[in-house]
């Protein structure tokens, strides 16, 4: 597929920094692994849109800012506030117009208003609907979170779902000692994208819970649908539920306290 040009920022400063951002980024992903783009002929060439992108592996972000980029339609990422606060990595993401999440506070609803103003102004704008990392044990990805959905029923803009695979070889979700970086043999990351996701039955609904759940559920799965191209497998029929998983290990937990507390206590003796 022919590589379109880079797209031209409607801000000088803008264009400016993330060019430069991507002078620095480009060699260490091209160091790290061998890249395998495809799908960039589902982007929208103009107007605004969300790409929607499953994620399992730190370095996902920097694998999938390269592929928007070379797409010619660079994004506005979502990320963790805490990342704005680091030297150099937050002037960067600041100069580069990213959107900081500042998780259960007062500031939360920033990120979205930001997210919904970028889509209406023409921008792609990048969100990780699970949230996290994904703790699918064979890493497809989980039931999602409904602020990807929300803005896109309330903007109306095209829905693109992103997959990529291969960047937790290099460093795994949670990895931990000798199994926190695989940086040799260098690896193949793919990135992929797949055609608009079908949201049209909600247009016009009102934004109840059931509806941005369903609408939810219809963005992992079409998420999904892009990552079983690229592995070549079926997920699971059934999607994991980080908040599900939580509630039965709690529930375990508590079993397994009440059957401890019965064996520790003596039994009673008759009078």
């Amino acid at each position: 597929m022919a590589r379109r040009s880079y797209a031209k920022f409607g801000n000088a400063d803008y264009g400016i920094w993330y060019r430069f951002a991507a002078v620095l980024v480009k060699p260490v992903t091209n160091a790290l692994a061998k890249t395998d783009w495809r799908g960039w002929e589902h982007l929208p060439e103009k107007g605004g849109f969300l790409a929607v992108v499953n994620h399992n592996s730190v370095v996902d972000p920097v694998f999938y800012a390269h592929w928007q980029y070379n797409s010619g339609r660079p994004p506005r990422i979502l990320g963790k506030s805490q990342l704005f606060s680091v030297p150099f990595i937050g002037f960067m993401l600041r100069k580069t117009g990213q959107i900081p999440v500042f998780r259960e506070s007062t500031d939360a609803a920033g990120a979205f208003r930001a997210a919904i103003d970028a889509v209406n102004g023409g921008q792609c704008v990048q969100f990780y609907p699970e949230g996290t990392l994904t703790r699918d044990p064979e890493l497809w990805p989980m039931t999602g979170k409904s602020g990807a959905a929300r803005v896109a029923l309330m903007t109306g803009a095209p829905v693109i779902p992103v997959a990529h695979w291969g960047a937790h070889e290099i460093i795994p979700p949670y990895g931990k000692g000798k199994n926190k970086y695989n940086l040799f043999p260098r690896h193949t990351v793919t990135v992929a994208a797949g055609p608009p996701v079908d949201l049209s039955k909600y247009q016009g609904q009102e934004l109840t819970a059931q509806v941005l759940r369903d609408a939810t559920e219809d963005i992992m799965a079409a998420i999904t649908a892009v990552l079983e191209g690229i592995r070549g497998e079926e997920a699971p029929a059934e999607r994991y539920d980080m908040r599900r998983a939580a509630r039965e290990r709690a529930a375990a937990a508590a079993a397994k306290g009440d059957r401890a507390k019965r064996k520790d206590t003596p039994e009673e003796t008759a009078e």
